[in-house]
């Protein structure tokens, strides 16, 4: 039998969270739904500051490691939207 992580929250997040309207909640949640549908959305380009070092790094080790480093920075943030 596959164990399923455990996700624990500071304090500090739990204080935001109770902060959040009703609306802000569904819109998170139907973000979520769509992060996990079987059918992707378009991408939507943003801007990031980033340290030139890291990005470097970041992109240095994506590339040893056979992925677009973009690619890498999704899969990163969906894993962490998934614990």
């Amino acid at each position: 039998m596959k164990k399923k992580p455990v996700q624990y929250f500071n304090h500090e997040y739990l204080e935001r969270a109770k902060k959040l309207t009703p609306e802000q909640i569904l819109q998170f949640l139907d973000d979520f739904q769509q992060l996990m549908a079987e059918t992707p959305e378009k991408c939507k380009l943003i801007s990031l500051k980033i340290e030139p070092s890291l990005l470097r790094a970041f992109q240095t080790k994506a590339k040893l490691s056979g992925v677009a480093y973009q690619t890498q920075i999704k899969k990163l943030m969906r894993e962490w939207l998934s614990e």
